[in-house]
């Protein structure tokens, strides 16, 4: 690190996640005056919510960079993760409504590349709030299934195979993340300000 910096590391937990039940721990590292990298866990413990399948886990990687100085201000982000799910697929702005959800439900995994942005404010020395939003290119593969747990075998774009198949893909860009974690410095260091 230049400058005779220290390192800070710190240990953060999204609020708005945990208030719906989800886990969402974060460490971010200060790696150069501007720089810090975040790493991450998400996880739904929740196999159903309404009836509707809601259960999944991601870990992410984040590089960001900060505007004033490392873990301070407004950061633009570049992440990277992976993902598996038991979830009804989310669709976003589709049939009237904000978050619409498929019938069926898939199982399986992900990758995730995305871009993301926020501000991180320290309310005391050592006690901070960042509050972020992120959206991502998602490539997931999966098996299919009806309400009733019947997988399904020809999933839409599978109509002309000869042989019936059941596991299927799909790419699209979504919300990655949302939140306002609240953060704790457990190596102090210097702050770039």
């Amino acid at each position: 690190m230049t400058g005779g910096a220290q390192a800070q590391v710190y240990a953060k937990l999204n609020a708005l996640y945990a208030l719906i039940g989800i886990v969402n721990p974060q460490v971010e590292a200060v790696v150069a005056p501007h720089s810090t990298l975040n790493f991450e866990a998400t996880f739904s413990p929740w196999k159903r919510v309404n009836s509707r399948h809601f259960y999944f886990g991601m870990a992410t990687a984040e590089y960001r960079y900060y505007v004033k100085g490392a873990a301070n201000g407004f950061y633009g982000a570049f992440n990277a993760g992976m993902m598996g799910f038991d979830i009804n697929k989310p669709y976003f702005l589709k049939g009237g409504k904000f978050v619409n959800f498929n019938t069926n439900y898939g199982k399986g995994f992900g990758l995730t590349v995305g871009l993301g942005i926020g501000y991180h404010h320290h309310f005391t020395e050592r006690w901070s709030i960042d509050a972020f939003i992120a959206f991502a290119y998602m490539r997931s593969w999966y098996n299919g299934y009806k309400p009733n747990g019947e997988i399904v075998m020809d999933p839409h774009g599978h109509e002309d195979y000869i042989y019936p198949d059941p596991f299927n893909g799909s790419s699209e860009v979504n919300p990655l993340k949302v939140g306002i974690s609240v953060g704790y410095c457990l190596f102090k260091g210097k702050r770039h300000k």
